[in-house]
């Protein structure tokens, strides 16, 4: 591998409506149980970073001129693994549950518990859900076989 070529993907940024980081913290911190890193001092009002696992990697959650009534859907996503089958499940319940209390900050959209997921199928893909958050965006999360 020649010595420029990327080695790890560092973080992916999340866009969401201008005065929702309260929402981005509820979703990404409480319900999917994300840690917050700390971001610049000047920027800490206008984005949050929450680290995956151990890291290094991040999502990075910052304001962005979209309408959280905007109807572009796109299917650009980061797809999050989750350590066993049983705990994808689990994070699955959490979520589904959430959109369910109709809270401000609750997925848009999510595959309901034990039902096919939305998906592309086909026997290479692993046990995974896909979830909009409160501002659209797609994500994928799966568990090895």
């Amino acid at each position: 591998m020649p010595p420029y070529t990327p080695i790890l993907l560092q973080h992916v940024n999340l866009p969401v409506p201008k005065g929702t980081l309260h929402l981005a913290q509820e979703f990404y911190g409480e319900v999917i149980g994300f840690e917050n890193d700390p971001v610049p001092q000047l920027q800490r009002e206008i984005l949050l970073w929450f680290r995956i696992g151990d890291g290094p990697q991040q999502i990075h959650v910052a304001f962005e001129n979209i309408s959280p009534d905007s109807k572009v859907i796109s299917s650009r996503h980061p797809c999050f693994q989750i350590s066993s089958p049983e705990a994808l499940l689990s994070l699955q319940k959490r979520i589904y549950e959430h959109k369910q209390s109709g809270a401000e900050s609750s997925a848009l959209e999510c595959d309901q518990p034990g039902e096919e997921n939305s998906g592309a199928k086909g026997v290479e893909y692993p046990t995974r859900f896909f979830v909009r958050d409160y501002a659209g965006n797609r994500l994928e999360f799966s568990a090895p076989n």
